[in-house]
């Protein structure tokens, strides 16, 4: 029951709408490897024997790892930086930065390549084979729920020019905040075209219907929300002018009435945005690599949702997504005049006053874009009608980013936020961005959650660990309906800890492989546990030679990411590498 409830929750932590999921790490042991030399074993007791339950893992010393992107005031990247320009704090106080690298088109590239040479000649391979597969998750975002029409062409014009211009290893998908639209994960640039094309806005909220009297969902909120009495009497005026009376009873009424119901859509029109944008985020979160939310949106009114903002940024963090934002809006200049194509009610006493509310919701709607991108460590991008120069600047790789790492001194595992910064030392005027915060890890009472956590966040991401070393070798042999997939592993174990006890030296290490498809969905995994209870002479023969151990997987011809995560229990090391594999 206990090893069901398991692998339920692991299920249920990756399954996002779909079948993509990262079950159990859990099949069938497979044998070692035949070039394996055991050494002689005990009569009683084996020196290597692999299972397919008991974890048992240490907590790792949680390391954070900050990308940082900077810029110049032409919003050039900056290449030239070392690991002493940069000082980095958590929640105020400096940290000793433990490792530092720079990512750059060539060091993607060779990355790539390197998982791609895990594909040993073993099996039919196709020539000239160039293996693209996924390093970057973008999900584009509109929010059709407010975009007007003047906003959704220009916006969609310069989403069909990116989408044009992205690399070979990067995925799109599209989705919007009404939930008509969801083109999953792909590098299709026609089906990613068709989607964008195919956006329709739905603003439905002060989208230009009369009522009597006119009450927009910020002038509502202030009303409502804010106790604000003078726009209370104003909208009662306007009230007594739309309905031809001057009676105050019935203008009160009539106020009352229309501030409730456009709070009502207001409100459910925002609602449904959030559990959409929540749905987005639990699709990337599942993703394996850099993920970013490139969301499209002239801005909307908050009101008294801000649980709800906050409440999606916070499951960004925990997931490590960046969002970054476009105003759709671009350089606009704001209308002091009323609509003159519906007719207002508003009257000549009032007009003064409805325009500076106009002008307080145009200013304040673009705050929640704000508030995602900052809160993430993203980008908003606004006041611009270079929209096409916008989305580019949002979605696309940098040319140069930075990886800044460092292991939190004397932390409480307690889950609880901690604040980041990243500064220059030499203050140079350029613009940084980068994560604001992260979740310290949560102490758990059963080394099984811990074990399965830990797997779960290694498996979901593209970045090596090199406690231990680590050679993956991936081959295939097809059969008449389907293909077998090998992962040949080789760990050195001569930097392991074990524990020696009984004559023997002792330690157990965990292998979990999962395979992906070229569009980053999970396709199956498994999990081993492989118990070694040495003997000097095979300890000091493995110390030279290392482990293999070979793992296999029936799938179907097609283009794979393998990502394969190591760890051993008695000195909580681990290694983390990524292999590619196409099959004809």
């Amino acid at each position: 029951m206990k090893l069901e409830s398991q692998r339920l929750r692991r299920v249920l932590w990756f399954s996002l709408a779909t079948l993509l999921a990262l079950p159990v790490l859990r099949a069938r042991a497979q044998e070692a490897s035949p070039a394996q030399d055991t050494g002689k074993k005990n009569e009683n007791q084996k020196e290597v024997s692999m299972q397919d339950v008991g974890d048992t893992f240490k907590v790792r010393v949680n390391l954070v790892q900050v990308h940082v992107i900077v810029r110049d005031l032409h919003d050039q990247t900056v290449d030239d930086l070392k690991r002493e320009d940069f000082l980095l704090y958590d929640q105020g106080k400096l940290q000793a930065v433990s490792s530092f690298g720079v990512e750059t088109a060539s060091s993607r590239r060779a990355k790539a390549e390197a998982a791609a040479k895990t594909q040993a000649d073993a099996g039919e391979k196709p020539a000239n084979a160039k293996i693209s597969l996924p390093e970057r998750f973008v999900a584009m975002v509109f929010d059709d729920s407010h975009l007007t029409t003047n906003d959704s062409g220009p916006s969609k014009t310069a989403a069909l020019k990116f989408i044009g211009e992205i690399s070979p290893n990067d995925r799109v998908g599209v989705y919007t905040t009404s939930g008509q639209m969801n083109q999953e994960f792909t590098a299709d640039k026609e089906a990613l075209s068709k989607a964008i094309k195919g956006i329709i806005p739905k603003a439905s909220v002060d989208s230009g219907r009369a009522s009597c009297p006119n009450v927009t969902y910020y002038v509502a909120d202030q009303i409502q929300n804010k106790n604000d009495s003078q726009a209370l009497d104003i909208v009662t005026r306007d009230a007594q002018q739309c309905i031809h009376s001057a009676d105050l009873t019935r203008a009160q009424a009539a106020t009352q009435a229309a501030v409730r119901q456009k709070l009502i859509e207001g409100d459910t029109e925002n609602e449904f945005m959030y559990r959409h944008l929540e749905q987005v985020l639990q699709r990337l979160a599942g993703m394996p690599g850099e993920r970013v939310m490139l969301m499209v949106s002239p801005g909307f009114q908050l009101a008294s949702q801000y649980s709800n903002e906050t409440g999606i940024i916070e499951r960004a963090n925990h997931a490590n997504i960046v969002i970054n934002t476009l105003d759709t809006r671009g350089l606009y200049t704001p209308e002091t005049g009323a609509d003159i194509s519906r007719s207002s009610g508003t009257s000549i006493q009032t007009m003064g006053y409805d325009t500076s509310y106009r002008l307080a919701a145009l200013s304040q709607a673009a705050n929640p874009l704000r508030d995602f991108a900052s809160g993430t460590g993203g980008t908003y991008f606004g006041n611009s009608n270079d929209l096409a120069g916008g989305m580019k600047l949002l979605g696309a790789v940098p040319e140069t980013s930075y990886v800044l790492s460092f292991s939190p001194q004397n932390q409480k595992m307690d889950g609880r936020y901690h604040a980041i910064k990243v500064t220059l030392a030499n203050n140079q005027n350029y613009s940084i961005q980068a994560r604001n915060g992260y979740y310290a890890a949560k102490k758990l009472s059963n080394p099984e959650d811990a074990a399965n956590q830990e797997i779960e966040e290694a498996a979901l991401s593209q970045e090596e660990i090199g406690d231990l070393p680590l050679e993956l070798h991936t081959q295939y042999f097809k059969t008449d309906q389907a293909a077998m997939l090998s992962v040949v592993s080789h760990l050195g174990v001569n930097g392991m800890h074990f524990r020696k006890a009984d004559g023997r030296h002792q330690d157990n290490v965990t292998l979990a492989t999962v395979i992906f498809d070229e569009n980053g969905n999970y396709v199956t995994g498994g999990e081993k546990i492989v118990a070694l209870n040495l003997l000097d002479a095979t300890y000091e023969k493995m110390s030279r030679l290392g482990l293999t151990v070979k793992s296999s997987f029936q799938v179907k011809p097609g283009r794979y990411l393998v990502r394969q995560v190591v760890r051993d229990s008695e000195g909580a090391q681990m290694a983390a590498r990524n292999g590619a594999v196409e099959i004809p």
